[in-house]
């Protein structure tokens, strides 16, 4: 901390000096140096109290604490408010990317926003100098129940207008920036009123006071920044964690002013803000006794009203529908359509079956935590060891377990010669022996969403190259090559600039009600047909058939294989540049 008593320059008042070389214009000696000895302590000395509940910018305050102790209190609250200000923006970005979609894209969005709006809310905030101390705690009043409220309201709007259709599409995109902007605002604001509060307890050098704000601002960044995934998220979830941490933002803001700085504004405006505090704390604590309450309707709103299973794991939402008095069971990961039993054995039988026509003792597969892969895998007789490496452990224990989720998986996960890696696919093919595994199923999300991209680079199938055997395939899940055509040819690409030779081929499938996505609409849409990519790879052209020697499978023919693989050719799309970690191209 800056030393107060720093040398002035030369021919300068004294610190404690007003215009004319005394406290405030008043008098010939400093605060407490003799004479009256109420002088530290006259509220007209440099205070000039005003009618209005302000005071003039720079003049000290009246506290009911030693200079010292105000000082550590005020960078207390900073400490506090910006934990909370950075937690708002974390929580925006991760309900807008579970919302919405790309995690890139909604992160600059909200980011680039915010910082945009912190200038203009530092500028406004100029005219509210005078007013440090009532416009802080307004601010503060405002900010905690924006951002503690925003993400009920954007989950809201996703659920319950999702699938209007029209302009309403783009609901959480507009109300996403909205929030952006006015949480940016409010923080934005805060900087200079902090800024006078803090001169009002004790002069000091404007570099100094900057010093000592920004330190106790970062250090709090840092804190919010942390408590969000590793305490926020997991115990409290993204809707009662913003309510948690606005009702922490307004209790700290009221205390600071209503109790350190009550003096610098009349009585009505402190009980102005007393009223408007306990509004919002209300308010907070209504929306966190129904957070629960409001979560399962929206769920309903957008998955339907036989939700099963709703559970968040370490890694993403999960929720099972369906599968009750005749209804087919959905899984939906992080709001997406993951498979549907009307559709599930299509494209899974479409995604191992030629891939093991040919040696297939050793199989992994990448992603599959659900267990259909595994599923049709063991169909196949001379298969010795199947390793199922799933980031998700908590997918795995629902497939284990739920009834209807082991069901369609055929108990897969019981078979003694299946192995479960908890890990993330990259990072396990790196400590893999070269030729370990004759066939390798890549079923992982579709590269359309940024968290994946790594998953569908060069490098990953440099990797994958290197794990096959000589004579080895590698099946991948590329997405619909209908709907989005480039990003399909573009992990082609990808594959055959790490050393592999591809053949593509699609299978139609009929989607069942879709959850809202980055990719698909919103809400209750009618069954349509759309289809699912893949692309069959090996060091040789490999060739499109099924294994003769394993039982038929219930969907695919030869025939229609080809058929697939003509369809699929007619989308080709030529010259695309390969996918790699440092230039991502889905």
């Amino acid at each position: 901390m800056i030393d107060p008593h720093a040398p002035a320059p030369p021919g300068s008042p004294p610190s404690w000096a007003g215009p004319g070389g005394s406290p405030d214009g008043l008098g010939g000696r400093p605060p407490g140096s003799g004479g009256d000895p109420r002088a530290g302590h006259d509220p007209r000395a440099g205070h000039a109290s005003r009618a209005d509940g302000g005071s003039r910018a720079g003049a000290p305050a009246r506290l009911p604490v030693r200079p010292a102790t105000g000082r550590f209190l005020v960078l207390a609250g900073v400490f506090v408010c910006a934990a909370c200000g950075l937690v708002y923006e974390l929580e925006l970005v991760a309900l807008a990317s579970y919302l919405i979609g790309d995690s890139v894209t909604q992160a600059s969005v909200v980011l680039s926003v915010m910082v945009f709006a912190m200038g203009i809310g530092s500028l406004a905030a100029k005219r509210l100098r005078r007013f440090a101390a009532a416009g802080f705690g307004a601010v503060e009043a405002v900010l905690a129940l924006v951002g503690g409220l925003s993400a009920m309201v954007l989950y809201a709007v996703f659920a319950w207008t999702g699938g209007w259709g029209g302009p309403w599409a783009y609901a959480p995109h507009l109300l996403l920036v909205a929030f952006s902007l006015t949480i940016g605002v409010l923080i934005g604001a805060e900087v200079p009123l902090l800024m006078e509060l803090i001169q009002r307890v004790r002069r000091q050098d404007a570099g100094g006071a900057v010093a000592d704000l920004f330190a106790a601002d970062y250090v709090g960044a840092l804190v919010g920044g942390l408590a969000f995934p590793f305490v926020l998220l997991p115990f409290l979830g993204q809707l009662t964690g913003a309510l948690v941490t606005g009702t922490v933002n307004v209790l700290v803001g009221a205390a600071l002013v209503l109790g350190l700085f009550r003096h610098d504004m009349t009585g009505r405006a402190r009980w102005l803000l007393l009223t408007a505090n306990a509004v919002v704390l209300s308010l907070l604590a209504t929306a966190t006794v129904l957070a629960d309450d409001f979560e399962r309707a929206a769920r309903h709103a957008v998955y339907g009203q036989d939700v099963r299973v709703a559970v968040r794991t370490d890694v993403q939402e999960v929720v099972l529908t369906g599968d009750t008095d005749g209804r087919p069971l959905d899984l939906f990961l992080d709001g997406r359509l993951w498979l549907s039993a009307d559709d599930g054995r299509r494209g899974h039988e479409a995604l191992v079956h030629p891939a093991m026509s040919g040696p297939h003792a050793r199989v992994l597969i990448l992603g599959g935590g659900d267990g259909l892969a595994a599923r049709e895998v063991l169909r196949h007789p001379g298969v010795r060891r199947v390793d199922v490496v799933e980031l998700d452990p908590g997918l795995v224990r629902l497939a284990r377990h739920d009834p209807g989720l082991s069901a369609l998986n055929e108990r897969s996960y019981a078979d003694p010669r299946l192995r479960v890696v908890g890990s993330d696919a990259f990072r396990s093919l790196r400590s893999t022996p070269t030729a370990t595994y004759d066939v390798v199923v890549s079923d992982l999300p579709d590269p359309g969403f940024t968290a994946g991209t790594k998953l569908y680079s060069q490098e990953f199938y440099g990797l994958l190259r290197r794990v096959l055997a000589p004579d080895g395939r590698l099946a991948v899940h590329a997405g619909p090559v209908t709907a989005r055509p480039r990003t399909f040819w573009t992990v082609d690409a990808t594959l055959r600039a790490a050393g592999l030779r591809t053949v593509a081929y699609r299978v139609a499938e009929r989607a069942g009600r879709l959850a809202p996505g980055p990719h698909q609409g919103a809400g209750g849409h009618p069954r349509t047909t759309r289809d699912r990519g893949f692309l069959l790879a090996a060091r040789t052209l490999p060739a499109l058939r099924l294994d003769p020697a394993a039982p038929r499978p219930r969907t695919l023919t030869s025939a229609s294989l080809l058929r697939d693989a003509r369809a699929a050719s007619r989308t080709r799309l030529t010259g695309l540049p390969p996918s790699t970690l440092v230039h991502p191209r889905y």
